[in-house]
């Protein structure tokens, strides 16, 4: 996609901090970072989110997931790390193209806000229809 700013960097006309790459994925030191060592992980083929993300890109995405978050364990010894992916504006997916953020807290760092919230027991009733009709859906 010409104006994708993940596809450029992808064909190397932006330049990037790379961490990782495979014939199907990138991954690369996010240049706004929530915390040190903040990596997004992308497919090489473009697709905006997980609606239209090919099973064997999201795999492969997750696979070098896993082996990222092992290097950062290594490398920055953090107390977790949160894995967060977006998709669509309504929740504030800026870059169309599908990418997993991995996101390493350290002890002295505040909680994120959306890795914490307050539980508030939900009504079991309407949690039981929402269940039915996604299931009626999955195909």
């Amino acid at each position: 996609m010409e104006e994708c700013i993940f596809c450029k960097i992808i064909n190397g006309e932006l330049p990037s901090f790379k961490v990782y790459e495979d014939e199907k994925v990138f991954a690369f030191e996010d240049i706004n970072p929530i915390s040190q060592g903040h990596t997004l992980i992308i497919p090489k083929r473009h697709v905006e989110n997980l609606w239209e993300i090919p099973e064997e890109d999201l795999a492969a995405v997750h696979f070098a997931s896993k082996k990222i978050i092992r290097a950062i364990k290594d490398a920055l010894n953090p107390v977790g790390v949160a894995c967060l992916q977006l998709n669509g504006r309504g929740v504030n997916q800026v870059v169309m193209h599908y990418h997993l953020h991995l996101i390493p807290r350290a002890s002295d760092e505040p909680q994120l806000p959306v890795s914490s919230w307050e539980l508030k027991p939900g009504d079991m009733k309407e949690i039981q229809q929402i269940a039915e009709k996604i299931v009626a859906a999955i195909k």
